[in-house]
């Protein structure tokens, strides 16, 4: 069931300015994501949402507004026996960080979200942990994932943060970016680097990141999928020979896939639970008995997207999305959206032009068209 305080902003997505939309999505992804922990926020911090929303109030004065209001007595009595107060604060503190058009690709710069998330809230908020930890996991049927320990996970998010940092994208299909994507978010989740918390952090980290990459992520997912994100990174981090289990990527590629491309597989939190039986034959069984290793082929490639476009890189995806969105849309407006210089713009529109992916529709300066090779 999705939560009623997300689907309490869908207005301001279907029917908002664009400013009240990129708000509306970043409240709707701030809120879904509290249910990685199982917490729900409260009607005050609904109502407080559509305040910022519709520009009545900045997210720093929504902030202000949560923290009093839980030094009320009405506030002090909406946490009894709950986490509430967790749930409406982190809600706000994500919404800020997202929109923020900062990031720094380092430790410090997951140090600091996790900091900006839970400061006041956890004693630890912003420090590695230096404990080692285990959870139970539903979909493990109570077993833990071996997460980094606590004497190497500097070490840990050095090396894997160098190592992302030293890949390229360049020239890389979007089955292979995708891929490695995920395996890399699947290792930063495994360090576990804090108490708690980390599955938000995480995210939060995330979708900054792809940002940089030139993705226009509108977080969706997120908000409605976040407990299906949590346990996919469970399944990509765990293994068990002795029974033939072993950790796979094919459900968090799911996850991105749908985010980036569009694509429409089903995400479903019960095939990825251990005792999962799906019929033999069905659509379901087959996906499960892919490799970790093969990128997911779905049906429903890049839907939204030319079937000419498999091969795309990953900067060629980020052009496309902006057209789609904005046919007029200049050189120049493209580049800052995707983060990229006018004349790498010029390239890929000129590659995509002579691949027969766009053309424009009256010519030189006039709106750019997607070439589909089936009518839609």
């Amino acid at each position: 069931m999705e939560n009623k305080y997300i689907q309490g902003l869908d207005e301001y997505i279907r029917q908002g300015e664009p400013q009240e939309q990129e708000r509306g999505r970043a409240w709707q992804t701030a809120i879904g994501l509290q249910e990685v922990d199982g917490l729900k926020t409260s009607p005050y911090l609904l109502e407080t949402a559509r305040r910022h929303i519709e520009g009545d109030i900045t997210i720093g004065e929504a902030k202000q507004l949560i923290d009093s209001y839980y030094k009320t007595q009405i506030g002090r009595k909406e946490v009894e026996g709950e986490r509430t107060e967790e749930a409406d604060k982190v809600s706000a503190r994500i919404t800020e960080l997202l929109q923020e058009q900062t990031f720094n690709f380092s430790p410090a710069q997951l140090t600091s979200i996790h900091r900006r998330l839970f400061e006041g809230i956890y004693k630890f908020a912003g420090r590695i942990r230096d404990y080692n930890i285990t959870k139970q996991e539903w979909v493990l049927r109570g077993e833990t994932v071996y997460y980094a320990s606590a004497d190497t996970i500097s070490e840990t998010l050095d090396y894997d943060m160098g190592q992302e940092r030293n890949y390229s994208y360049e020239g890389k299909s979007i089955d292979d970016a995708i891929s490695h994507l995920t395996r890399f978010c699947a290792n930063l989740w495994q360090i576990h680097a804090f108490g708690e918390g980390n599955t938000r952090s995480t995210a939060v980290f995330m979708i900054k990141y792809l940002k940089t990459l030139g993705f226009k992520v509108t977080n969706d997912l997120f908000a409605t999928n976040s407990w299906y994100f949590r346990n996919a990174l469970v399944r990509a981090n765990y293994s068990n020979l002795q029974e033939g289990i072993t950790e796979t990527t094919v459900f968090l590629e799911r996850f991105f896939r749908n985010m980036l491309l569009g694509e429409t597989t089903p995400l479903r939190n019960r095939e990825m639970h251990l005792d999962w039986k799906p019929e033999v034959g069905s659509h379901s069984a087959n996906i499960a008995s892919e490799s970790a290793k093969e990128p997911v082929q779905s049906a429903n490639f890049a839907q939204g997207l030319p079937p000419k476009c498999k091969n795309c890189t990953l900067e060629e995806i980020a052009v496309l999305r902006v057209i789609q969105q904005d046919p007029s849309a200049q050189q120049k407006f493209v580049a800052k959206e995707i983060g990229k210089s006018e004349r790498t713009v010029k390239t890929i529109t000129a590659r995509l032009t002579e691949l027969g992916i766009i053309k424009r529709s009256k010519g030189k300066g006039s709106d750019w068209v997607i070439i589909y090779d089936e009518i839609r």
